[in-house]
């Protein structure tokens, strides 16, 4: 047999990425949560809007517009987030082959030749493709939340009365200025 010390460093080395892949994971399932948690907000925030009560609430009109508006980009981070999810699959699966054929060939006397390395690239580059992916879909979300701070400031002008009008102003100016920037 192969140099063991060398054979489960070599073994190990994937499990690094392994390790970021599953924390990536990990918090990639929430975020697919919060989508799904968001949508059944917003379906309960219409269903009152269009009932006679709902009609009634100041800027009910705006405030359905901003969900319609507003599911298709969920829908899309949904889709985006669970391509990530499937590039991070992908990417542990190869990993983890990588290394039980780094630790195969060490045990059968065998040359594994050039496929552990072919599988760690591949696994290395769907870690990186889905890494991509969530940060298109982090994108996605601050546009989001960017639109519902602009409504949150139209309301709260529209409750004037209740707020420095200065203040709702210079908010406004900053949620467009961050907007901008991101």
């Amino acid at each position: 047999m192969a140099d063991a010390p060398a054979v489960l460093t070599a073994m190990i080395t994937p499990a690094v990425l392994i390790s970021g892949a599953g924390t990536l994971l990990m918090s990639t399932s929430s975020r697919l949560g919060r989508v799904t948690d968001r949508v059944r907000h917003l379906t309960a925030r219409f269903k009152v809007l269009v009932t006679e009560e709902g009609r009634q609430e100041a800027l009910a009109r705006e405030e359905k517009r901003l969900i319609v508006e507003q599911l298709p980009r969920l829908a899309r981070r949904s889709r985006i987030i669970v391509q990530a999810m499937t590039a991070l699959y992908l990417a542990v699966a190869l990993l983890v082959l990588t290394s039980i054929l780094i630790g195969g060939s060490a045990l059968l006397h065998q040359e594994a030749g050039p496929v552990p390395v072919v599988l760690a690239i591949a696994g290395a580059a769907a870690l990186a493709y889905g890494a991509l992916l969530l940060s298109f879909e982090t994108r996605l979300s601050a546009r989001t939340t960017r639109e519902e701070m602009k409504f949150l400031v139209t309301l709260g002008g529209h409750y004037a009365g209740l707020y420095d009008e200065r203040l709702l102003r210079e908010v406004s100016e900053q949620i467009g200025q961050e907007g901008r920037g991101a």
